[in-house]
């Protein structure tokens, strides 16, 4: 499987970008914020969606990718332990909103970078390795 390098200037781009995250295990130690370069970073471990398989169709892969927000002029949070910086979270969806980006993780956390306008790259930045979970989302009855 070929490794994914993605850029993102508008909705319709991010919109790709938060396809091929859903789903990445991150931690708050894998994350910062340059101030001075107004660069977010983070790297995840990334489910390969693109590649997904199995019902015995074969392999489900993860691989570890590098996110960069550039142009982010403040990080907000909400529901969000910083205490707590090896607590795995579940990237669900990235998101652009008026004035930024939300992360928005499982459990109800969210990270808001704020930001004029949206560039972000994604590179996956080794190989990637198999797993046996596939991640799923039980539908909500209503």
């Amino acid at each position: 499987m070929a490794k994914l390098k993605l850029r993102a200037v508008d909705a319709e781009d991010m919109s790709v970008i938060s396809a091929c995250l859903q789903d990445a295990i991150v931690t708050l130690g894998d994350m910062t914020w340059e101030r001075e370069s107004g660069r977010f970073l983070l790297v995840a471990s990334r489910f390969c969606w693109e590649g997904c398989r199995d019902a015995e169709g074969g392999l489900l892969e993860r691989v570890h990718a590098g996110v960069c927000f550039d142009g982010v002029t403040g990080v907000r949070h909400r529901g969000v332990d910083q205490s707590k910086r090896e607590a795995l979270l579940s990237l669900l969806a990235t998101t652009p909103v008026e004035g930024g980006i939300h992360l928005e993780f499982a459990g109800g956390a969210t990270i808001r970078l704020e930001a004029e306008e949206i560039l972000c790259h994604l590179q996956d930045i080794d190989e990637p390795w198999p797993t046996q979970w596939r991640p799923s989302h039980p539908l909500e009855e209503g």
